[in-house]
């Protein structure tokens, strides 16, 4: 017989998850669902690591995902652990290092390219479902000012990214013309 813990607690089996707090809340909670969009984009960030194939690049995702990580935790309400200015100031450096070397937009593109380009396009799109959730709940709640402003620039970064990708990968941008 092993010391290993289950997996499963049973405590939210009633429909409520808990908090860093110890709180528990509902799983439709705001706070909650929150959480949980943040955790469908770092798993989609991990898909589209495994996908890359310049280490560099992948380091930096692994970087945005222990970032991600922080954002959970302060919504968990682990107040020890914040999302701070300088991660921000990160994200806005990375953003200008891809963007220097990428063609000037003209048109709107749309998401595709290569899987690994298409997967960064999918977890943008999803960083923006994230922004909206945390800003419905600071609507109701304080939140950090500073994660809704981090979550829009990582947006703007795996916007970037995805060109980046395409445009090493020789995948070219498809225009969207009215």
């Amino acid at each position: 017989m092993t010391n290993k813990s289950r997996i499963y607690t049973r405590t939210g089996d009633q429909g409520s998850s808990g908090l860093a707090n110890g709180e528990r809340r509902s799983k439709t909670d705001q706070r909650i669902l929150a959480i949980g969009a943040l955790d469908e984009l770092n798993a989609v960030l991990g898909i589209a690591c495994s996908q890359l194939s310049d280490p560099i690049l992948m380091q930096q995702v692994e970087t945005l995902q222990k970032q991600i990580f922080i954002c959970g935790a302060e919504l968990a309400l682990a107040n020890e652990i914040n999302i701070m200015e300088e991660h921000l100031l990160a994200v806005e450096k990375m953003i200008d290092h891809y963007d220097a070397a990428l063609p000037r937009m003209t048109h709107f593109i749309f998401p595709g390219g290569s899987v690994a380009g298409a997967t960064l396009h999918h977890a943008r799109s999803i960083c923006r479902r994230v922004e909206c959730e945390v800003l419905h709940l600071a609507q109701q709640e304080e939140v950090n000012s500073l994660l809704l402003r981090y979550l829009n620039r990582l947006s703007d970064l795996l916007f970037v990214l995805a060109r980046h990708v395409n445009q090493q990968l020789g995948e070219p941008e498809t225009k969207w013309i009215p």
